[in-house]
């Protein structure tokens, strides 16, 4: 039986992801979803999931402060290729460098850089927050079914901003572009929630969760 892990290293209330997943998994016979920081769990997982929220410095620290966590997570994805999906700060975390209050070294697996996001229309407040439209720029099986128009949930006031524009998959317009999908071999990111993003989100969690890369 396929297992996903998400990945709990308190930075944020994994409630509603879980039973999203837990759902979609039902609803798809993609097998079992666990929720651990426990190394031995990751080590085992076919799919591995990181969520994340609040400030990127604090999502990184918390991550290095679980015993083992991390060298589970690199051996997983980097060495053995297990398919991964980072979350909101789960995502941004897979970019080189974070900006936010300070310089911090991310996982570095997507070329880029964690930047503020700055609109061009005054009138547009940070954090974004709330519904926005994607736009699909690169066709991936993780975005199989879901199109231009259709809405995602966003609560975050830093964006992705990636090297290479071959690995941005989607964006939403807010006074200007903010990355809200990014991917590269085995790994991907969604900087909005699926679990709170009704059909685009459960549709991109069942698609994650059959995807062989």
């Amino acid at each position: 039986m396929s297992l996903t892990a998400l990945i709990d290293y308190e930075s944020g209330n994994l409630h509603s992801a879980q039973k999203a997943f837990e759902r979609m998994a039902r609803e798809g016979d993609a097998g079992e979803v666990i929720v651990t920081s426990r190394p031995e769990d990751v080590a085992r997982a076919d799919r591995i999931v990181l969520p994340g929220d609040g400030a990127f410095p604090h999502c990184r620290n918390a991550l290095s402060a679980q015993p083992g966590l991390l060298d589970a997570l690199v051996e997983a994805v980097e060495k053995k290729g297990r398919p991964f999906l980072g979350i909101c700060v789960g995502m941004q975390l897979l970019a080189e460098t974070g900006h936010e209050y300070e310089r911090t070294e991310g996982l570095g697996w997507i070329p880029g850089e964690i930047v503020k996001i700055e609109p061009g229309d005054a009138a547009l407040k940070v954090p974004h927050m709330g519904w926005n439209d994607l736009v699909i720029d690169r066709p991936h099986p993780v975005l199989a079914g879901i199109s231009t128009g259709d809405h995602a949930y966003f609560v975050h006031s830093w964006q992705f901003r990636p090297t290479d524009p071959d690995t941005l998959l989607a964006h939403v317009d807010y006074g200007g572009p903010v990355t809200a999908v990014v991917g590269r071999g085995n790994v991907v990111g969604a900087q909005f929630h699926p679990e709170k993003s009704q059909a685009a989100g459960l549709r991109l969690i069942a698609n994650f969760l059959n995807w062989t890369p």
